[in-house]
């Protein structure tokens, strides 16, 4: 049930103002009005052509002006209702970018009667106006934020609603049965059976499995919108920081062949084919022998337990089988892949060379000499990512969507269990409504106001 009655969702009558671009000096900043008489208000300030006559979706040149006052020469597009971002008149002033200039039509504007927007208060009200649903406006601020060409594409993907068609069809599905079974309880007494136990049975079992592969798709969903972690890790002087540095291709890691340099955990951004991998260069794994070195080493165990790869390094001309195998086996979690790395190739024999253990896990790099490397990012790349990237599927990147989700095939399994069962329908009718609930909350069908709280607030102002 839509119930829109919180701080956001209120005065939606009302006439908006907010700085739509970044604070700061610049070339350009753009200022927009959202509302019943955003033109109007726009048009009182205007010296130029009458805004209130002008179509839809033209820019004209002109002043904004305070009286006798010239504020600023601006350009000022129109988006006539519902032909806008927020289907309500729309119009956004581009003017020069100084601190003063935009403060000062700011103020004017909210003088001629707008107010000042809320973090979001643009896109809530596309929502509200069936704009966009609610995980398409979730999407606009994902597609803000996105950081790398993976993350782009999934929320615009997600923007253009290829979600939100998939939930949608599933839902209708699911309506028409639920319907049929709220039938039955209408003539209870005559026990009749509208809605095809068998059918019904088929699609909740179809419906779980799309269900299940949107749930299953959250892992990379979220590696691609806030990055992978990768710790690299390893005994004292095996070259993690030069690997760090090689991979990075600048020198951001100290390198000394003093054993312990690194006490303490250092973070960097890689991007490998449009996904970002959050590497963590940490203290060298052995024996501390002092008590900073011990917390480094900690620290170290810390970040392998919540991390989604671990890229161990080893010096190969120096350890043991016995010491590799030891060290493998006490850093192997459960969910966490692991990369070995086999380092200082440049100083191996070819003996040694052979001696290595084979398999795809393993890469024989030189980080001081950078051979190899680009092989190395490949791993760490198929490692994570695999085969499962591909630019029209439906991924889940948001932990709302997912615990929704997840509560749905709760739901849906419930139903299969009462088919089985053969319990009343109004039972059923209960665990199906139940799906169907979880289902719009993903989309927005069902709403309360704590939610678009929570979400919109979390929105840059101005968007």
């Amino acid at each position: 049930m839509n119930t829109h009655h919180s701080p956001l969702t209120t005065h939606h009558e009302d006439t908006i103002v907010a700085l739509a671009t970044p604070n700061g000096i610049g070339a350009i900043a753009v200022i927009r009005l959202s509302g019943p008489d955003a033109i109007a208000i726009a048009n009182s300030v205007w010296k130029g052509k009458d805004l209130t006559k002008q179509a839809s979706h033209t820019i004209h040149f002109g002043h904004i002006v305070d009286g006798d006052l010239v504020l600023d020469e601006v350009l000022a597009s129109l988006f006539v209702a519902p032909r806008s971002y927020t289907r309500e008149n729309v119009v956004e002033i581009s003017c020069h970018a100084s601190g003063y200039i935009i403060e000062s039509i700011i103020k004017l504007f909210i003088k001629k009667g707008a107010r000042s927007a809320k973090p979001g208060e643009f896109t809530l009200r596309a929502f509200l106006n069936g704009q966009l649903d609610l995980s398409q406006a979730e999407a606009v601020a994902d597609l803000i934020a996105s950081n790398s060409k993976a993350s782009q594409q999934v929320a615009l993907q997600q923007l253009r609603g290829g979600f939100s068609t998939q939930l949608q069809a599933l839902r209708e599905q699911l309506v028409n049965f639920a319907s049929l079974i709220e039938l039955e309880l209408d003539f209870a007494e005559e026990d009749v059976e509208f809605a095809n136990r068998d059918q019904l049975k088929n699609l909740i079992h179809e419906i779980t499995k799309i269900v299940g592969r949107l749930i299953q798709s959250f892992e990379l969903g979220n590696a691609i919108k806030n990055g992978v972690n990768t710790v690299i890790a390893g005994r004292p002087n095996a070259g993690k920081s030069t690997l760090l540095n090689a991979l990075l291709n600048e020198e951001r890691a100290i390198v000394s062949h003093i054993p312990g340099t690194t006490r303490d955990t250092i973070e960097e951004v890689l991007n490998i084919q449009g996904i970002n991998f959050r590497l963590i260069d940490t203290a060298g794994i052995r024996e501390a022998t002092d008590a900073i070195e011990q917390i480094g080493v900690q620290r170290t165990m810390e970040k392998i337990s919540q991390s989604a790869l671990l890229v161990y390094v080893f010096d190969a001309a120096e350890i043991t089988t016995e010491e590799l195998n030891n060290d493998i086996e006490s850093l192997q979690k459960p969910g966490i892949s692991m990369l070995l790395v086999a380092n200082k190739a440049d100083l191996l024999t070819d003996a040694q060379l052979t001696a290595l253990p084979h398999g795809d896990k393993l890469t024989i790099i030189s980080a001081k000499e950078k051979q190899h490397i680009d092989e190395l990012k490949q791993r760490i790349y198929s490692s994570s990512i695999k085969d499962q990237l591909s630019g029209d599927e439906t991924m889940v990147t948001n932990i709302r969507h997912l615990e929704a989700l997840q509560k749905t095939e709760e739901a849906l399994v419930r139903v299969l269990g009462g088919i089985d069962g053969s319990i009343t329908s109004d039972f059923l009718s209960m665990d199906i409504k139940q799906a169907l609930h979880y289902l719009g909350e993903i989309t927005g069908v069902v709403t309360t106001d704590d939610l678009l709280e929570n979400i919109f607030s979390k929105f840059c102002i101005g968007k």
